[in-house]
């Protein structure tokens, strides 16, 4: 009992222990300084819906991207998809453009672990499949990821 009891305080200690790590929590959201020119309004809406929590300057930080450890991968999967591909720094190259509507007509944007916590950025498919063939007229897509006709 006396073990069980220990390990408890431990863990309640160390819980609140990583809390002093600043990594995180510091939600920067810079400026936006050039979107990409969208093809239309929709495509737009879309993308902000589905994408630009983590592919933009204009990221929604939810509560628990506030509790380690949990702040720590948010801000990780956020620092990592604004450097493959952020729509609020078009002047940047984004060498991921050309995979965007790859990656989303294969469901694998935006992830399953986001779509949890974030009911909004759920797709329907035709919605998919119009976000998909928006951003395919806007960054063109390489020959291969094309769908076949």
């Amino acid at each position: 009992m006396r073990l069980v009891r220990n390990v408890l305080i431990g863990l309640v200690v160390a819980a609140f222990a990583i809390q002093l790590v600043p990594y995180g929590r510091s939600h920067a959201n810079p400026p936006v300084t050039v979107e990409p020119t969208w093809n239309s309004a929709r495509t737009r809406e879309l993308a902000a819906r589905a994408c630009f929590d983590c592919h933009s300057n204009e990221t929604v930080w939810p509560w628990y991207s506030n509790v380690a450890p949990v702040s720590w991968l948010v801000q990780r999967d956020v620092d990592e998809g604004r450097a493959k591909l952020n729509f609020s720094e078009w002047t940047t190259p984004a060498e991921e453009a050309d995979e965007a509507a790859e990656t989303v007509r294969e469901s694998e944007m935006p992830p399953p672990i986001f779509l949890i916590t974030h009911t909004e950025a759920r797709l329907t498919a035709a919605e998919r499949d119009e976000l998909a063939a928006g951003l395919a007229t806007m960054f063109g897509e390489r020959e291969r990821d094309r769908p076949k006709r």
